[in-house]
C-alpha cells in the first residue's frame, strides 16, 4: 500500500533515504578522485575509467537526491525538470566516457601497454563492492517500507556500480597475481559496455520510457 499521509515514521524513512542519497554523492566524489589519481599514477586504464564513471554517477546521484526531496513533499509526483536534465547530462557524459575509454583502450592495445601496478585497484574494488552492497540493501529496505518504486529502482540501478566494481577487482587481481597480458584492456571493455548501457538507461528514464531498465537484471 502506497503511503498517502505524513507521519513520524514516514518522515523518518524519507530522512533515511535522503541521507543515503547524500552518502552516495559524497562516496562517488571521493571514489572518483582516488581512482583517477591511482589510475594515472599506476597507468591502469580500468581503474582510471572506474574513477571517471564515479564522477558521472555523481551527477545521477544528485538527481536522485532531488527526486527524494520531491517525493517527500508529494509521493505521487512525476519526474521533475531538475531530474530530467540531470539524467540527460548523465547520458551524454556516459557516451563521452565510452568514446574516451574506447580510444584509450585501442591506443593501449596498439602500444602493447600494461599497468605498472594494480594494487590500488584491488583495494578500491573491494571497498566499493562492500559499500555498494550496503547501499543497495539499505535503499531497498527504505524503498520497500515506503512502497516507493522510484527509490527501489534507484537501488536496483546501483547494482551496475557493483558489477563495475567486480570487473575492476577481477582485472586488477588477474594482472597483480598472474600478469595476464591485456587484462587491463579487457577490464576497460567491460566498463565501456556498462557505461554505454547506463547512458541508454539515463535517456530512457528521462523520456519516461522505463523506470529503470536494470530492474530486469
Amino acid at each position: 500500500m502506497i503511503v498517502t499521509e505524513e507521519s513520524g515514521h514516514q518522515h523518518e524513512l524519507f530522512r533515511q533515504a535522503l541521507i543515503l542519497g547524500f552518502i552516495t554523492v559524497v562516496y562517488n566524489i571521493i571514489e572518483g578522485v582516488v581512482s583517477t589519481y591511482f589510475g594515472l599514477k599506476d597507468e591502469t586504464l580500468t581503474l582510471f575509467g572506474f574513477g571517471a564513471d564515479s564522477f558521472v554517477e555523481t551527477i545521477s546521484a544528485l538527481g536522485v537526491v532531488q527526486m527524494i526531496i520531491r517525493l517527500r513533499a508529494n509521493p505521487h509526483s512525476g519526474r521533475g525538470p531538475f531530474e530530467i536534465t540531470a539524467l540527460k547530462i548523465t547520458g551524454w557524459c556516459f557516451y563521452a566516457l565510452v568514446a574516451v575509454l574506447s580510444f584509450s583502450a585501442l591506443y593501449n592495445l596498439y602500444k602493447g601497454h600494461n599497468p605498472a601496478s594494480t594494487e590500488a585497484g584491488l583495494i578500491i574494488a573491494l571497498i566499493s563492492i562492500l559499500s555498494m552492497w550496503l547501499l543497495i540493501r539499505a535503499k531497498i529496505y527504505v524503498g520497500e517500507k515506503l512502497d516507493s518504486a522510484p527509490i527501489i529502482a534507484d537501488a536496483r540501478c546501483n547494482q551496475v556500480c557493483l558489477y563495475m566494481s567486480v570487473i575492476l577487482l577481477v582485472a586488477s587481481a588477474a594482472w597483480e597475481l598472474f600478469h595476464i597480458p591485456f587484462i587491463d584492456i579487457a577490464g576497460t571493455a567491460g566498463l565501456i559496455y556498462y557505461s554505454y548501457k547506463e547512458g541508454q538507461e539515463a535517456f530512457d528514464k528521462a523520456k519516461g520510457i522505463a523506470a529503470c531498465a536494470c530492474e530486469n537484471e
